[in-house]
């Protein structure tokens, strides 16, 4: 493997790395625009020129390999005119307005003007004016007096979608990103041009003037929308709760990792967060009575429920689990079920419509735990359970999450199962279809207010995080399944969701050895 010395440090790195990312293995960052680690070379900002002696002129360090002996500096006096000379080019044409500039605090051509440029403006012509406000799509946005012709939406679309939709047109001056005719950006995959746009010329529709970025709060998480299970960071606006209409999730933004998603995500994930904050939230405990639900304090729903569990035999009572649920709810759900010895468990229903898949990251199982359900053993026949509800054979059914009447079952015979309850627990975050008809409902808390991990379908067990404080009095799954096992009698020593992590780990095989410190930020596989 070459060894290159960088600033004075030798370092040593894989055959065919180019400077930018030798560099940044010895802890130096080359800045740099048009360059990026998913995408071709395009060598065409210039700004990540590096001086390696015995070479007569600064190098661009993108397309430059690492060579053994090579000695590389990145902050000499020569380098530096450079930098400040492209940043002047950059800039000569580039609106100065910043204030009003969506992109505004993480921006890299106001941060590296900041860090490298800091010149004296000479340009006393007028600018170049260009179309602004352009809908490329239905969630991208172009201002081409902002673009610096980096070409790394044009590439995305070529290398990473196959699409083709951009294009550079026009020459000198006058050149400009834009959209071969007849084409619109409507592919599944549109909104990473925005991510990946160093500037503020591509921005986020759903997400524009909506809250400024300083006063985000970012979580590293897992996208719930899929097997795949996406690392994305929630940005979340809690600082200023009457920007962005009162959203406390403002956006989700793809998080690097090699072996799920690598930097993209898909749109269907990217916009899939409006659930969280959505008016149909259920916020409080619930008792129906007739027609109307009153609301119940948690320790007499939760009461009334271990009742329900403790009067019936186990063969009466029914579980339909939901693989949205974390591999913790899980198995705290899996204690319950094995304390009352309760045997008609399933979490599989079939939703009307298949879902979607592709080569790159769709899944078309939309649930991101499908995996740990799997290896939890709760893998049941549901519809054999509505059949045994129908037969007045179940009398007491615990649903988490499903909207039974929305899934791909006859919806008569759903109705008339659901009809046949004595009682109908409902556990979830928003209200459905199914939570209308329930006799018990308790809310539960959204994928963002709370800690856990779900297991995608390799088998990766991965982290999501707590990114703001639940809705009303909503729990973590784990955490009301632990009070009604407590209320039934068991001994519950978990009261945290790495508490229920270890207990499992301890008790199924395939996770074993495994924590969350050991998980970091990437993940693991499961031993099975």
């Amino acid at each position: 493997m070459p060894r290159l010395t960088i600033n004075g440090n030798e370092v040593e790195v894989p055959p065919g790395t180019n400077l930018i990312e030798a560099a940044r293995r010895a802890g130096v960052e080359v800045p740099h625009y048009c360059y990026h680690p998913g995408l071709s070379i395009a060598g065409q900002c210039r700004l990540c020129m590096v001086d390696i002696e015995k070479t007569p002129r600064p190098t661009i360090a993108c397309n430059t390999p690492a060579a053994d002996g090579m000695v590389v500096w990145t902050e000499t006096d020569r380098v530096k005119e450079t930098r400040r000379s492209i940043m002047e080019f950059h800039l000569i044409n580039h609106p100065l307005d910043c204030p009003v500039c969506d992109q505004a605090g993480e921006c890299w051509l106001q941060i590296y003007y900041m860090r490298h440029g800091l010149y004296e403006p000479r340009m006393t012509d007028a600018k170049v004016h260009k179309p602004k406000a352009v809908p490329l799509g239905p969630h991208v946005i172009l201002d081409a007096e902002r673009c610096i012709l980096c070409s790394r939406c044009v590439r995305f679309c070529d290398e990473v979608t196959g699409g083709g939709e951009l294009g550079i047109f026009h020459r000198g001056d006058q050149s400009e990103i834009g959209l071969f005719p007849g084409t619109a950006l409507d592919n599944k995959y549109s909104a990473n041009v925005v991510d990946i746009c160093p500037v503020g010329a591509l921005t986020d529709r759903d997400f524009r003037f909506q809250v400024r970025v300083w006063y985000l709060d970012t979580t590293k998480s897992v996208c719930p929308g899929c097997a795949r299970g996406c690392n994305v960071e929630v940005h979340t606006n809690r600082r200023r709760p009457h920007h962005a209409e009162g959203r406390r999730v403002a956006r989700l933004k793809p998080r690097f990792n090699a072996d799920v998603n690598r930097w993209w995500i898909c749109d269907a994930g990217r916009y899939g967060f409006a659930p969280v904050d959505a008016k149909d939230r259920l916020l409080l405990p619930g008792r129906r009575e007739g027609q109307a639900v009153a609301d119940a304090g948690w320790d007499d729903a939760l009461a009334a429920v271990a009742g329900l569990l403790a009067r019936h035999a186990p063969d009466q009572i029914g579980v339909i689990a939901s693989p949205r649920m974390s591999n913790e709810d899980l198995f705290a759900l899996r204690r319950l079920l094995e304390h009352r010895g309760i045997r008609r468990v399933a979490f599989r229903v079939p939703p009307r419509q298949p879902g979607d898949e592709d080569a790159l990251l769709i899944r078309s199982d939309k649930h991101p735990n499908t995996r740990g359900a799997e290896l939890l053993g709760l893998d049941g026949d549901a519809a054999l359970l509505l059949a045994a509800a129908r037969a007045r054979q179940v009398k007491v059914l615990w649903v988490f999450g499903h909207d039974l009447l929305a899934a791909a079952w006859p919806e008569a015979e759903t109705a008339a199962a659901l009809g046949a309850l004595e009682a109908l627990v409902f556990t979830g975050a928003n209200a459905n279809a199914t939570s209308e008809r329930a006799h018990f409902i308790l809310p539960a808390a959204a994928w963002i207010e709370r800690e856990g991990t779900w297991t995608n379908f390799e088998g990766r067990v991965q982290r999501f995080r707590q990114a703001a404080e639940p809705l009303g009095q909503a729990l973590a799954d784990w955490d009301l399944l632990g009070r009604v096992l407590a209320a039934l009698g068991a001994p519950v020593a978990a009261t945290r969701a790495d508490h229920w992590f270890r207990e499992l780990a301890a008790a199924v095989p395939a996770f074993a050895g495994m924590t969350y410190q050991a998980l970091g930020d990437s993940g693991a596989r499961v031993n099975a």
